[in-house]
């Protein structure tokens, strides 16, 4: 039988594990095996047909069924600090591209970084029996969550290196956030600037730490003296207002006595901020360099196109849910990845300070 013509047949009616076994021609049993995994058991041919019948009827299987039978929850959590950063949103895209090729599906949630907030997000997530969830907020301190952590759920910290007060189990994909910054300041340093600034929000987290230390060493590396007045950091995060925090701070940058000549950004959204403060300024955009960190796609098509420090964010993706897949399978120890970032030089650094 042809399960497009069951489909339309059926209309909108909720399609059952039934449907699919009469559209396929095989019996309930057959399809509960590759529902619950055991698709080893049949012929590729049969698998096809059942898959077919399933996207053909959209068929979608019951959490809660599953569950009840012992079945694993095929959802991943993933909690970002806002999806008005456009970073966090290509994020949230590759993350999911990577979970939906391996049949898992994604739940995100946006929380400002909020700890009573991302507690909540969490509590609810494990009550729905969702066990696995990307934390990609970087707090310093975990312990929120460290009921819900007892309690089985697996947490997996992206953006975040693994600090020493870390549970042994949990796992850190990141990539390595003082080299990125470190290579944005050296960069402006074999450019010739030497009056460096540091554009960021509140410098609170792990990795905006450690970035802060990138910058720090490089100036030091140098022999140039780190400078309090060019260090901007706000008393705010800035994840959902980085533009017009970034664009304040390097108005009162310019104000200064001896203003500096390059910036180093904690993330491309504060760049953009910074680059219109230049424009404000009735400065050439070129005339003050400015390096970004994330390397999100609207970095390529301003103009001046940004230089900017890169997350292989597609292979962060992948690690994440195939660790965490290894993880519930075959009871491994958990793992800490940090990435190595490379530096994209573009228009914002292309002119020399001489």
């Amino acid at each position: 039988m042809n399960p497009k013509r069951v489909n339309q047949r059926q209309g909108s009616a909720i399609a059952t594990i039934k449907d699919v076994a009469k559209a396929a021609g095989v019996s309930p049993s057959t399809v509960s095996n590759l529902l619950n995994a055991r698709d080893h058991l049949m012929q590729p041919e049969t698998r096809r047909r059942v898959l077919e019948a399933m996207e053909a009827l959209s068929y979608r299987p019951s959490r809660i069924a599953q569950q009840l039978r012992g079945a694993p929850n095929l959802t991943f959590g993933l909690i970002v600090p806002s999806v008005a950063n456009p970073f966090w949103g290509s994020w949230a895209a590759y993350l999911e591209t990577a979970a939906h090729a391996r049949g898992r599906q994604i739940y995100l949630c946006n929380t400002e970084r909020d700890p009573d907030r991302e507690r909540a997000y969490v509590e609810q997530l494990w009550a729905d029996g969702v066990e696995h969830i990307v934390l990609s907020t970087s707090l310093p301190s975990l312990e929120h969550l460290r009921p819900a952590m007892d309690a089985g759920v697996q947490i997996v910290a992206f953006d975040r290196e693994r600090e020493e007060t870390d549970p042994p189990e949990l796992l850190s994909v990141s990539v390595d956030n003082e080299a990125g910054a470190w290579m944005a300041t050296q960069h402006l340093v074999e450019r010739g600037h030497r009056r460096i600034a540091f554009v960021s929000g509140a410098i609170r987290t792990v990795s905006r730490v450690r970035r802060f230390a990138g910058y720090r060493r490089a100036l030091a590396e140098n022999g140039i003296q780190l400078d309090e007045a060019l260090v901007s950091d706000s008393p705010e995060l800035g994840d959902t207002d980085s533009g017009s925090l970034a664009r304040e701070a390097v108005h009162a940058l310019f104000e200064l006595q001896d203003p500096p000549t390059a910036l180093v950004t904690i993330n491309d959204m504060f760049a953009l901020g910074a680059v219109a403060a230049i424009r404000d300024a009735g400065r050439d955009v070129t005339d003050v360099a400015v390096v970004g960190f994330d390397d999100i796609p609207i970095g390529g098509l301003i103009s001046p196109t940004l230089s900017t420090v890169h997350q292989p964010l597609r292979e962060m993706a992948e690690a994440v849910v195939a660790l965490t897949i290894n993880e519930a399978r075959a009871g491994e120890s958990l793992h800490s990845l940090v990435f190595a970032p490379t530096l994209v030089e573009r228009e914002s650094t292309s002119r020399r300070n001489t």
